[in-house]
């Protein structure tokens, strides 16, 4: 794999990431415990596919083949996704999808700061927009966090259940393949090793401040970067892609 292949699987994967979550959020759109929840999880939602659709559009222009954002989309296969194992599983309860958006976007946001620095063409631009999204995102979804674990016995004992359930997602996010350490070396990319540090960090004085507990050492799910997705996510692609498939080149 030369550099260049590299970078665009790269991009490929943070455009998957953001897509993916864009769209669990959407569905629980309506579902918030409060109606201003429910308008900041739409906007957030927003944010992720607005980023989803300049990375994928940065990725169609390093690939050069005419690829669009919807081809990207819309018209891949479930192997050819390469996003975290952590965004595709089911929202759950309240408690379940905010404990995945605080895990991914305490790691998402440091890994959009080594990206703000890196030499690829376009992605430090992309990745110095999406931080400042990203960052109140994080700032909000940590207030929840605190707010219900220190909260009435039932709700701490809901969003402990719902760390507990997610944690095992978290180690793929620092395991580097052939992809990230390209784009380490050639690009300055992120080093996983060092962003793995500042998110335990960061988890840990947020989990301490809700006074619950981090999850012990555990064998980590893995194998969403190489395409290789739990048993949900054909069906949020088969629910996502079904317009475009059924029919393929329909403009508005």
């Amino acid at each position: 794999m030369n550099a260049e292949q590299a970078l665009i699987a790269y991009v490929l994967r943070l455009a998957d990431n953001a897509l993916i979550l864009g769209q669990r959020m959407i569905e629980v759109v309506a579902a918030g415990p409060e109606l201003e929840e429910e308008l900041a999880n739409a906007n957030f939602a927003l944010d992720f596919i607005g980023q989803a659709r300049m990375l994928y559009t940065c990725a169609g222009e390093l690939e050069g083949q005419g690829r669009s954002e919807d081809d990207f989309a819309f018209m891949r296969d479930e192997r050819e996704f390469q996003n975290l194992l952590l965004l595709e599983q089911p929202n759950g309860h309240f408690g379940d999808a905010l404990v995945r958006q605080f895990l991914f976007e305490s790691f998402y946001v440091h890994l959009l700061d080594g990206l703000t620095r890196c030499s690829a063409p376009g992605l430090a631009e992309i990745a110095a927009r999406a931080i400042k999204e990203v960052k109140y995102h994080l700032r909000h979804h940590s207030q929840w966090l605190i707010r219900l674990g220190d909260g009435t016995e039932l709700s701490h004992a809901r969003v402990q259940a719902s760390l507990d359930d997610a944690w095992q997602y978290t180690g793929e996010m620092f395991v580097a393949d052939a992809v990230d350490t390209v784009v380490h070396e050639s690009f300055a990319g992120p080093d996983l090793e060092a962003v793995a540090v500042l998110w335990r960090r960061d988890v840990a004085a947020v989990v301490e401040q809700a006074t619950l507990a981090l999850p012990g050492d555990q064998a980590m799910a893995s194998g969403g970067k190489d395409g290789r997705h739990s048993e949900h996510f054909g069906f949020l692609l088969a629910e996502m892609q079904t317009m475009q498939r059924s029919f393929p080149g329909a403009t508005w």
